[in-house]
């Protein structure tokens, strides 16, 4: 088996993976498994749905088009269990923006292999395999269905953020857990984050470690500890407020 520090990056990250107990996606490059080992569509359901107060927000939203902004694609789980909600919920003329930033896009077939483990979302699963790229790069735009837009920005999370020209109403700060990936978790990409979050938008994250705790306060959002999934202590979500800034 290869091991982390022995791994390549390459562009499309097919060597970034390796497949653990069957179809459990493991990547080499964080030396973390993508989801939680035991549930990790109801874990997407609690952190990031739930601590965005999603999908009851998707009902009085103000506006035609709600933007989700995710820190990390991986698998395309939060995605399509996104989507499989979202469809459920969504009225006549919403429409609702998913955007990703994702360094190593997984291939069509690795999209396809993690996902059918659940087939709560095999709608959704079929759909966008059928139409993702076979060597994903750059920007990445699917128009998933007349209401869905899917963009994945590959490479380095800090400058797609900051070149984005887009307005934010949810995150999923999804990436590999800080101990891991802790350049995902900067005060750097947290800012930027904050800067492109609506007023009032929300964020939910399954980390709680302290210094993303306080990385997200730096950078201004109101941040509020909640349970965390499946035996998991805490979580973190917030609101942006202006200046306010929470001192729990």
């Amino acid at each position: 088996m290869t091991h982390p520090e022995d791994a390549r990056p390459d562009s499309t990250g097919n060597n970034m993976l390796d497949w653990r107990e069957g179809d459990m996606p493991y990547s080499l490059a964080f030396g973390d498994h993508f989801y939680c080992q035991t549930e990790g569509r109801l874990e997407c359901e609690h952190v990031s749905l739930n601590g965005n107060g999603l999908p009851d927000r998707w009902e009085d939203h103000p506006k035609e088009t709600f933007v989700i902004g995710e820190l990390g694609f991986g698998t395309a789980l939060n995605l399509t269990e996104t989507w499989r909600q979202w469809k459920l919920a969504r009225k006549p003329g919403q429409t609702l923006h998913f955007v990703s930033f994702e360094l190593y896009p997984m291939r069509a077939a690795e999209i396809d292999r993690a996902l059918s483990r659940w087939p709560e979302v095999d709608a959704e699963r079929q759909a966008l395999v059928a139409l993702w790229p076979e060597e994903p790069h750059g920007i990445v735009e699917l128009q998933l269905d007349e209401q869905t837009k899917l963009t994945v920005v590959c490479g380095e999370a800090l400058q797609g953020i900051k070149q984005s020209d887009l307005v934010f109403d949810a995150w999923y700060l999804d990436g590999f857990a800080p101990s891991r990936n802790p350049d995902m978790w900067s005060v750097e990409i947290m800012s930027a984050i904050y800067d492109k979050t609506q007023e009032r938008g929300t964020f939910a994250t399954y980390a709680a470690a302290g210094f993303v705790r306080r990385n997200l306060q730096s950078a201004g959002f109101a941040v509020e500890r909640r349970k965390g999934f499946a035996g998991k202590r805490e979580m973190l979500c917030g609101t942006k407020q202006g200046d306010s800034k929470s001192t729990e």
